[in-house]
Parts: C-alpha cells; sequence; structure tokens
C-alpha cells in the first residue's frame, strides 16, 4: 500500500536568509529558494532511512510565499511529522521565460542550493538523477537539523600575508594510509588530520591549503574533489563518525585545532561549474532549481551548456543570484566554519559574461567579494585562467587578490632542469614577479600576490619532476591524458626503480634547489605536500581519481628521505629568519645581481646567477646567493667579498647535515671565490 503523503500548510517566512534557518524561540524553520522562472514550488520532507515516500509536503502559493523571485515559508518543527530531510519539486517555467532552455521537472527531488548539510541513499547512482522521471530515493536530499547547530571559537587572529607558506595537500590523502600513525579509525579524515598538526608544526608551514572539501557526490571517481554538489556542505565522507551532522562538527574541530598550532586554513573552492555537468549529466539542484540563471547557455539545443570549466558546465557569475550564493556561501565558511581564505579554481570564470565574453574591466562579483566585511583580511587566491583565457598577473580583474604563478613555475622548472635561456626571467621571479604585478602608482601591487611553487596537486610531485622524461598516467587500466604541463628532466634514469646511486644523488640536490630557490624567492611560497621526503605519484601527473595509495601520502619515506625532509624544514626556518627576503615591497635597490664573475650574464648560453641581497632589519642578515644550474663546477667570484666575514649557510651538493648547517654554526668562507659544483646553489650569510 502506498504511504500516504501529509499536506501541510505553512506562514509565510522571509526571503532571507537563504536556505533553511532556524529560531531556537520559535522552533521553526524559515525556508527561502530564488527562482527566477519557476511557476510552481513544493517543499518535501522524508524521514530516514525511507527517502522515496515524503511524510508532508508544502504547496507555495506566490501571493503569499513569494517576494521577487524568491520562494519562502516558515514551517514549525512539531509539523514536520519527525521529518529530517527535505527537497523541492519545483514546475515551470512561467509562461514566455525562457522556454527554451529551462529544465524543469516536476517529478524530480531537487537538493536546496544553501542546503547546511547532505544525504544521499545507500545504493545513491548518479545516472539515477539523468533525465526526464522521478528520482525519488535515489537522488540527494538536503538535512534539516544541520542548520541548529553552533560552534564556539576559540579566539583566532590570521596572520600577516607576508608570513605565509602555504602547505597544498589532499585533507583524506594527507592521512589515509596505513602508515600515517593515525588512528585507524580516523585515516583521511578531519579528526585524522588533527593527529598530524605536529608535524606540520614541525615542518615550519604557516598555512594548510585543503583541496575542495565541499560536499561532491560519493561513488564517482573525483578523488580530488573538483566536481562539487553543494557549496554550503563540508564533505561527510571525511568525517571519522559517520553520522549524517558530524562532518560540520568535525571540520569546526580541525580548524580550530590548526587555530591553536596558529596555522591559518584555506580552502580550494570551485565555483566555477557543479557536478551536474551538461545535457547528458545528472539534475540535482541547479538545473531543476532556475537552469537559466545558474550556467551560462548557448543557443545550441543540441549543446546548450557552454563549457569554460572543461567538466561540461559554467557557472554564470554575472547572474546576480549566482553572485549571491558565492559571496554567501565564502562568507559561511569564514564564519560558520573558522576558514582563513580561499583559493579559487579557475577563477577567470568569474570575468565570463553571460553571453560567454570576457569582461576585463570590472565584473561585479569581484566588487561584491569586496564590499564584505566579513571578507576584509581573508586570503583570497586565484588560478587566474579558465579554458579560454589567461590573466596572470594585471590582466586578472581581481586588484587584491594573490594568484598561482605559473610562469614562476615554468620559470624554476626549466632553470634547475638546465634549459638555455632562462636566468634573465629566473631574476624576474625571485624578485617577485613585476613585470606581472607591478608597483605602480595608479594601481600598486605587491610580491606576495604572486604564489610562487614549483609543483601542485595538478601535475608531477617534484620528486617525480626529477625522476620522470614523460608521464606515466597508466593506473589501474584507465589512462589519464590531461594534467600540468611540466618540465621534467630524470637525471639520467627514468623512472623509480633500480635508481644508480650517483643518480639518486643528484636527484636529491635538484630537489634541495627547488626548495632553496623558492624560499629564497620574494612572494609568496607554496608546497605540495609529500615533497618533503620525495613523495611519488610514479609519473602520473594527474591522478584525480585515484583515491588509493598512489596518491596518498606514503609516510615511510618520511623515515627513508629524513634527510630531504630536515632541508624543507631547516630551508622554511631560513626564510621566517630573514624578513629581507618576503617584503611587503619589491627589492629594489637592495639586491643586486651579479654572475660568475661579474655582471649577471643574461645570454642564451647562460645557466649561472648570483645575488646580493640586503637584510630588512639591524639584525637580519645580508645575503650571497650563488647558483649553478650547468652540468659543471664553476668557481664564482663573490663580488661582495670585502663587505662582510662571509659564512656559508647553504650547499645543496653537500650530503646531511652539511647541505644546511644550523644558526651559529655557518661556516666562514676565506677566500674570496667559491667552487660550485654542478647543479647546485650555495646561500652565504653576513651581517655588518
Amino acid at each position: 500500500m502506498r504511504k500516504k503523503t501529509i499536506r501541510i500548510s505553512a506562514e509565510k517566512g522571509v526571503p532571507y536568509p537563504m536556505g533553511v534557518s532556524w529560531d531556537s524561540d520559535t522552533q521553526t524553520y524559515n525556508f527561502a529558494l530564488f527562482s527566477k522562472s519557476a511557476k510552481s514550488v513544493s517543499l518535501l520532507f522524508f524521514r530516514d532511512p525511507d527517502l522515496a515516500h515524503a511524510v508532508c509536503r508544502v504547496d507555495l502559493d506566490y501571493l503569499v510565499n513569494k517576494s521577487g523571485h524568491t520562494w519562502h515559508c516558515r514551517i514549525a518543527k512539531r509539523d514536520l511529522n519527525g521529518a529530517q530531510l527535505y527537497g523541492y519539486s519545483i514546475d515551470g517555467p512561467i509562461h514566455g521565460r525562457y522556454q527554451r532552455i529551462n529544465a524543469f521537472d516536476s517529478e524530480k527531488v531537487l537538493l536546496d542550493v544553501y542546503a547546511p548539510a547532505v544525504q544521499f541513499p545507500k545504493d545513491f547512482q548518479p545516472v539515477d538523477s539523468v533525465g526526464k522521471g522521478s528520482n525519488r530515493g535515489k537522488g540527494p536530499l538536503g538535512i534539516l537539523t544541520a542548520c541548529e547547530n553552533h560552534y564556539y571559537w576559540t579566539p583566532y587572529k590570521r596572520r600577516d600575508v607576508q608570513e605565509l607558506v602555504i602547505y597544498e595537500t589532499h585533507l583524506k590523502g594527507f592521512t589515509a594510509n596505513p602508515n600515517s600513525g593515525v588512528s585507524e579509525e580516523k585515516r583521511g579524515t578531519y579528526r585524522g588530520l588533527i593527529e598530524k598538526i605536529p608535524y606540520l608544526q614541525e615542518l615550519g608551514v604557516t598555512a594548510v591549503e585543503f583541496l575542495p572539501v565541499f560536499q561532491r557526490e560519493p561513488n564517482t571517481n573525483d578523488y580530488w574533489g573538483y566536481n562539487t554538489l553543494n557549496f554550503f556542505s563540508p564533505h561527510n565522507e571525511y568525517a571519522a563518525t559517520r553520522d549524517q551532522l558530524h562532518q560540520h562538527e568535525e571540520f569546526q574541530e580541525m580548524v580550530d585545532a590548526l587555530h591553536r598550532a596558529n596555522i591559518d586554513v584555506i580552502l580550494d573552492v570551485v565555483y566555477n561549474h557543479s557536478c551536474e555537468g551538461n545535457q547528458e549529466g545528472p539534475t540535482y539542484s541547479y538545473k531543476g532549481i532556475d537552469n537559466a540563471s545558474y550556467y551560462i547557455l548557448s543557443d545550441d539545443p543540441n549543446d546548450p551548456y557552454m563549457n569554460f570549466s572543461g567538466t561540461g558546465n559554467t557557472m554564470d557569475a554575472r547572474e546576480p543570484a549566482v553572485q549571491k550564493m558565492v559571496v554567501d556561501s565564502l562568507c559561511f565558511w569564514v564564519e560558520e566554519m573558522g576558514v582563513d581564505g580561499f583559493r579559487f579554481d579557475l577563477a577567470s570564470i568569474f570575468s565570463r559574461n553571460s553571453d560567454g565574453t570576457v569582461n576585463t574591466s570590472s565584473p561585479p562579483i569581484f566588487e561584491k567579494i569586496n564590499a564584505i566585511k566579513a571578507l576584509d583580511g581573508v586570503f583570497l587566491i586565484a588560478e587566474p585562467w579558465d579554458l579560454g583565457t589567461y590573466q596572470l598577473g594585471q590582466a586578472f580583474p581581481g586588484i587584491r587578490w594573490m594568484q598561482w604563478n605559473s610562469k614562476y613555475r615554468e620559470c624554476l622548472q626549466r632553470f634547475v632542469k638546465g634549459d638555455e635561456g632562462a636566468v634573465g626571467e629566473l631574476m624576474s621571479r625571485l624578485y617577485g614577479s613585476n613585470g606581472e604585478f607591478p608597483d605602480d602608482i595608479s594601481v600598486t601591487y605587491h610580491p606576495y600576490q604572486s604564489i610562487n611553487y614549483i609543483v601542485s596537486h595538478d601535475g608531477f610531485t617534484m620528486y617525480d619532476l626529477v625522476s620522470y622524461n614523460e608521464k606515466n598516467n597508466w593506473r589501474n587500466g584507465h589512462k589519464n591524458t590531461d594534467g600540468s604541463r611540466d618540465f621534467s628532466w630524470h637525471c639520467g634514469h627514468d623512472g623509480i626503480d633500480d635508481i644508480p646511486d650517483e643518480v639518486m644523488l643528484l636527484r636529491k640536490r635538484q630537489v634541495k634547489n627547488f626548495c632553496t630557490l623558492l624560499m629564497l624567492s620574494n612572494g609568496t611560497p607554496m608546497l605540495k605536500a609529500g615533497d618533503e621526503f620525495l613523495q611519488t605519484q610514479q609519473g602520473n601527473n594527474n591522478p584525480y581519481n585515484q583515491d588509493n595509495e598512489s596518491s596518498w601520502l606514503d609516510w615511510s619515506k618520511l623515515e627513508t628521505n629524513k634527510d630531504i625532509f630536515r632541508f624543507f624544514k631547516m630551508m622554511i626556518a631560513f626564510r621566517k629568519s630573514h624578513p629581507g627576503i618576503s617584503r611587503h615591497t619589491f627589492w629594489r635597490e637592495d639586491v643586486r645581481w651579479y654572475g660568475v664573475d661579474g655582471s649577471a650574464d643574461i645570454s642564451k648560453e647562460s645557466h649561472c646567477l648570483a645575488y646580493y641581497l640586503a637584510g630588512r632589519r639591524q639584525d637580519d642578515d645580508d645575503l650571497y646567493v650563488m647558483i649553478n644550474a650547468y652540468w659543471k663546477p664553476l668557481p664564482f667570484k663573490i663580488q661582495e667579498f670585502e663587505r662582510h666575514s662571509w659564512r656559508r649557510v647553504i650547499d645543496t651538493a653537500k650530503s646531511s647535515p652539511q647541505d644546511i648547517l644550523q644558526p651559529g654554526h655557518e661556516i666562514l668562507v676565506k677566500k674570496n671565490t667559491y667552487r660550485l659544483q654542478p647543479r647546485s646553489v650555495v646561500v652565504l650569510v653576513g651581517r655588518a
């Protein structure tokens, strides 16, 4: 016998805030949903475990329950017949509005765009929400009671931007491996990461940047998490307690614990598209609520979704409702979840107009973000490109934003590899990339706006960069053909098996060269998790779908390569103790550039550079840096030899612990010439 759905009435409610909100005084929920083109909206309520039959239903009256384009109502909790879950049934469009591009289907049960948490049926499969027809009992639902939670925060003041040393990691992959040392029940979870905070403190990083942690579909090959389902819910599979509500509490506990360790939290966020894909993908939420508003659409009925994200659809950042959704989401993660900053995937999509063209002057979403007080001082980091445009530096419309500097990455990879013609650009990258971020009086940029990195999640690990000439993306019978472009060199032996001793020594030296130059550069450094102990992905530069030990950090390598960990740790400490490196301004007159013997040689054939950098304060050392990317030893003349009694602190050609020396144990340089070994970096310190 079919179970009966009780129709209940609701008060008119208010059109704000969006989503579901809880009033503890009146014990009522307020619901608010944007849909510009809907002609009817109903709320459906469900009790777990029966997700196929609504226990009650509210049909909204537009004369009472609609203001502008927002549908709203207020319902007493006692009237919901014990329901914990909810979804929407929406029909449309309003006569004459967007007939050709609507995707309304009154049989679909739709997830609230602002759902505070998401529950999936036990046997969830995306295919069950594809095409026309009902997905009852098969699609995701919002969890009502998640909006009732409140967390009491430990006070925390995020650090100055110039102090950032960012550590990019996958939240699950950081602790999922059985050799992580984390309690078995907490591996790959928010609480598992808490157990590894002492490791992060020892390494010395000051901010952790997590790959996407927003709620996404289960049972898909989206290990990285870039196909977001909902922008207001933490991913439930990262909760150690397999309860529908604990992901909020555990995420907040993790952020609080990181803050108590004086580590900032940055989230990689994906507001440029959703997991609904194109016309062949599922309808969970945005399509069925208001397809024409949420997505950039074309005039082609056979291919209606413009695809500047490379994943099937593109959010329309010119649409006010999308702008509000993004801003509300950012505020939620800052105010409710304690986050300190965001890295925006494919941020150039924010500059797309509704017809797909690029607005190079003043895309409104940037002004919306700038106008929100809650976002003042929050770190905003852009990946300044999408599938069709590249906007690094002053070309990017977000003037205050930091940006992933892919030109820095490519230059450092090419130079350390030994490619020709890279010395001139290397000078610019060490200096802070002022060509892209000019300190002009009209619009003044700063070197910290350049996020400097050698590798990231999207490409080789640093060790694979020096172990493979070509990517090796065959995994589990599937070949991934995309991924970041890397300028790799295997140091004379391809792969990570049967490595000759001399090749391994060279690889370690090259990794130390990368680390040294990164930490000596003006700008904001970012490390990829595991590079500090030679993590490998076996040559796979695009493991977006590898939720297994090939992508999880292999903590056994921390013991195997503790000399490399020591070098990274001490190099980070060296940067922190020398404020002359990382500045609010460019180095300007405090830097003088040299070569092997005399002035800097920026010819095509050159592989060498040296420079003197004055310290910022009386208690700060001056630096003399010599860089030899040539494959033969070279005698460098120390041009500023008479200025100080110089002491060697770093020589990447030496074995640990002589490669980087503890403060107070530096070695006096007695001659004005220093013989640099092939492919090595030497750093001297001196004080007036």
